[in-house]
């Protein structure tokens, strides 16, 4: 897999950050840079090969998030979405539906999940009427509007069973965004959404699971999003010439991959902690340009300030306000 990882890293090298700073300015993230990830296989990356997918292994997953947060963190951002809904879709009555082309990135794919990962309040409740689900409620973050076709969303019933629901994204009625105004990633085009009464076909049903079930498996899958932090960390150590940064990555990353589930509360607290920390260093090294509007320095110490409270648990928050010195 180490082909796909050198394809992503020349993606963020030749592609992704040189156009980063005018994507922050505008706001808005031209189509063609999430085309070109689907053009090179990476909407697949989680896939199963039977359906076009890539099949890639966690750490060539980690490695390619990585190489792509330090080109641009709103097109990762979005794209590192889409990877959570071909893996789930595999093996579900959906797959002959909708995997292939969720694997070469003819369908894309965003994520509302908060109904599993937040006990209490219940984000989006479901209820079964005859041969649909109706969901009301709301989420605060959906990340890719615009950008997506369908969002995975997680909707729970009075017994704490999570339904997991291939819902088209497409506002109207019963459904409503309304965008988000972000420190950083502002072309991520984050909204939050709102559904009343929302009719979903329990034929777009990909899987239910006990909410116990559920959050006992969350801590698992948080190493993939402490990858976004490492690639802010590396690129500032890249630009501030900064050698004892890229031992201090490299260090982070090993305590990510060691980590079991216990552990990655605390190991992803280190990763956000590193990321502020690496862009506070690479301000100091570039100097006072590092304050003005559009400076790479700049961004990236916005992207960290971000990554603090990007994809938080209650044991993430207590473990960085230790390593902030809180």
């Amino acid at each position: 897999m180490s082909d796909i990882v050198a394809r992503a890293r020349a993606l963020a090298d030749d592609l992704l950050f040189p156009a980063a700073t005018g994507v922050d300015a505008d706001g808005v993230l031209p189509g063609a840079a999430l085309d070109t990830l689907a053009a090179e296989g990476l909407y697949g990356l989680t896939g199963p090969a039977s359906h076009g997918g890539l099949a890639a292994d966690p750490p060539t997953v980690h490695a390619v998030a990585e190489a792509l947060a330090g080109g641009d963190l709103s097109v990762t951002f979005i794209w590192l979405q889409h990877l959570t809904v071909p893996a789930m879709v595999a093996g579900s009555p959906l797959a002959g539906e909708f995997l292939a082309d969720l694997c070469t990135g003819r369908v894309r794919s965003g994520i509302a999940l908060l109904a599993a990962t937040r006990p209490e309040p219940v984000a989006i409740t479901a209820r079964r009427e005859a041969t649909s689900f109706v969901l009301d409620g709301g989420v605060p973050w959906v990340t890719g509007w615009g950008h997506v076709d369908v969002l995975l969303v997680a909707a729970r019933t009075p017994d704490d069973v999570v339904h997991l629901l291939l819902v088209d994204a497409q506002a109207g009625p019963t459904l409503e965004v309304v965008p988000q105004r972000l420190v950083a990633v502002q072309a991520s085009a984050t909204v939050e959404l709102r559904v009343r009464g929302h009719v979903v076909p329990a034929s777009r049903l990909v899987r239910s699971v006990p909410l116990a079930e559920w959050q006992a498996a969350d801590p698992g899958n948080l190493r993939t999003n402490g990858s976004l932090a490492l690639g802010v960390a590396a690129r500032c150590a890249r630009l501030g010439e900064l050698p004892a940064l890229e031992v201090d990555v490299a260090a982070v990353r090993a305590r990510l991959d060691a980590a079991g589930p216990d552990g990655l509360p605390a190991a992803r607290a280190a990763a956000a902690a590193l990321a502020h920390r690496a862009a506070g260093l690479l301000a100091v090294a570039v100097g006072s340009r590092s304050v003005s509007r559009g400076h790479p320095a700049e961004r990236l110490t916005r992207e960290a300030l971000f990554l603090l409270v990007f994809g938080s648990r209650p044991a993430i928050r207590a473990a960085l306000l230790g390593e902030l010195g809180g």
